[in-house]
């Protein structure tokens, strides 16, 4: 009988600390969007780790208490799926809340292996540089396992906080481990405030002299360019009849007048290229040849497989007198752009034709932006999330034959509705210029259509869910960091060695 009472409390306070956990969890997801995020975000990680902390849980229950934290953290970061899977997919809202759910639940589970540093090792003078390299492992891993979905990592808020000057150096992974090294810094001031005090304001002065240091600098002329955001809702996309209005649209657009490059967004031509209308691409390239203007136009391609013809998120790119250029989609979204063995059930609830695309290769040349009496300009193209995938885009400019002077993302978040969706992946755009060095255009249809400048700041953009072109100028770049050179390598070389370390001295003692 008494045994079974004592239990009772135990119970009571485990859930008690798993429904704060959860709520701090959508609270670090919220203050992501404020204007200084990425300082907002390390106070509340400093309640988090005080919270995992007060209890002297085992292994299993802390690592309940934080899953429940990473799924407030995502539910809140990652509702607008909802619009995608219910709005536009005509899935039933219990199964669209469920898929939430679930993709919620699994990205949390990086986050709870993670925090199991704080119970796993001893208590020492490094516990936060052991949290922080857990950290980026599970990052990493998050970004890579399945293909990977690492959304909503600490690292693109940080463009708002005090690590972002270390991107260049040693990418988005080095800010999320001072991210979360410098919250567990700031939980523990309290009993080392001198030598923890000294150490936060030293790692602030590193970094913002670091930002003072730049490895890529002006390449040519200013490059002019016209960004034409269509606005077409997403059901659109799929009516027979309003595909032909967007295309007429685009071309008109295109013709209205000449640029050094004119980029319309993802799939802006939502039908397959070679069922385009007739004349359709010799017309476009007529424009080209007597204007001089480089067109990039987002289409849907054919690839030729072994079974027949699979479609392709595809950017068909137009110069003057040359054959066409092209980009294959390499990193597709899993459910939306190819299907997982096993989830043909889970798509076919999901109403959405043209679901299982070909992958491109991710060793595709960039698109070269030639220009009359001046030296030509080579572009590296991402496609919808493919920016948030910073190794896989510092290891394409670094293998590239041709210096990469300019990146170009063409997107198409009318999926999402208006949700924060658009403004997380302008952060990720901008983490992407400051880990490389390089200017970025972004082409959407609904919005953020942008100018991002070398250190990532946005320059210009279009109004959300407006029908407008901007037209501009932006500068290129020569050059390259040492994130493009090394990648993540550093930054995972430092965090496994410190696990290891903290593992033997855990053994030892």
């Amino acid at each position: 009988m008494y045994p079974l009472l004592d239990q009772q409390p135990h119970k009571y306070l485990f859930a008690i600390d798993a429904l704060i956990l959860f709520v701090l969890g959508g609270l670090l997801a919220t203050v992501a969007e404020l204007p200084y995020g990425g300082w907002c975000q390390i106070p509340v990680l400093s309640l988090i780790w005080w919270r995992l902390s007060i209890r002297d849980y085992k292994i299993a229950p802390h690592f309940l208490v934080g899953l429940c934290f990473g799924l407030g953290y995502f539910i809140v970061g990652l509702w607008w799926l909802y619009i995608s899977l219910h709005d536009v997919g005509g899935m039933h809202p219990f199964m669209a809340c469920l898929g939430v759910f679930l993709l919620s639940a699994y990205m949390a589970l990086y986050f709870s292996l993670a925090t199991l540093a704080i119970s796993f090792f001893r208590k020492t003078r490094i516990s936060g540089l052991l949290l922080a390299a857990s950290w980026v492992v599970m990052e990493f891993l998050r970004g890579y396992i399945f293909t990977g979905f690492p959304w909503m990592g600490f690292a693109e808020t940080q463009f708002t906080g005090p690590f972002a000057p270390i991107a260049p150096f040693l990418g988005g992974l080095a800010c999320t481990f001072l991210v979360v090294w410098a919250s567990w810094e700031i939980f523990q001031l309290k009993k080392q405030l001198v030598s923890g005090g000294a150490l936060l304001l030293g790692a602030l002065a590193i970094c913002q002299l670091a930002g003072l240091i730049t490895f890529t600098k002006p390449f040519g002329e200013p490059v002019t360019v016209r960004l034409i955001q269509g606005n077409f809702e997403q059901s659109l996309k799929l009516n027979p009849q309003a595909i032909g209005q967007q295309i007429d649209f685009y071309a008109k657009e295109i013709r209205q007048a000449a640029a050094n490059l004119i980029i319309i967004p993802e799939t802006a031509f939502p039908w397959p290229q070679n069922n385009l209308p007739s004349g359709l691409i010799n017309y476009l390239q007529d424009f080209s040849n007597e204007s001089s203007s480089n067109l990039l136009l987002g289409v849907i391609g054919e690839v030729p497989k072994p079974s027949g013809m699979q479609y392709s998120n595809r950017a068909t790119g137009i110069s003057p007198n040359t054959t066409p250029y092209q980009y294959d989609k390499a990193h597709l979204v899993p459910f939306g752009e190819f299907i997982p063995p096993g989830f043909h059930w889970f798509v076919s609830a999901f109403n959405v034709p043209m679901s299982d695309f070909a992958r491109g290769s991710l060793e595709q040349t960039p698109f070269n932006i030639a220009r009359k009496d001046q030296a030509d300009i080579h572009a590296a193209i991402t496609i919808c999330y493919e920016d948030v995938f910073g190794g896989e885009l510092a290891s394409r400019i670094q293998q590239s034959n041709q210096s990469v002077n300019l990146l170009i993302n063409m997107t198409n978040l009318a999926w999402f509705g208006k949700s924060q969706a658009s403004t997380q992946q302008l952060r990720l755009s901008q983490l992407r210029s400051l880990e490389t060095g390089l200017p970025a255009l972004r082409a959407t249809n609904t919005g953020i259509t942008a100018v991002l400048g070398a250190d990532g700041k946005l320059l210009q953009s279009l109004p959300e869910f407006t029908q407008a072109t901007l037209s501009t100028q932006v500068q290129a770049y020569a050059g390259k960091t040492p994130y493009v050179i090394w990648g993540n390598f550093p930054i995972l070389s430092i965090s496994c060695a410190l696990l290891i370390w903290g593992w033997i001295r855990c053994r030892r003692f």
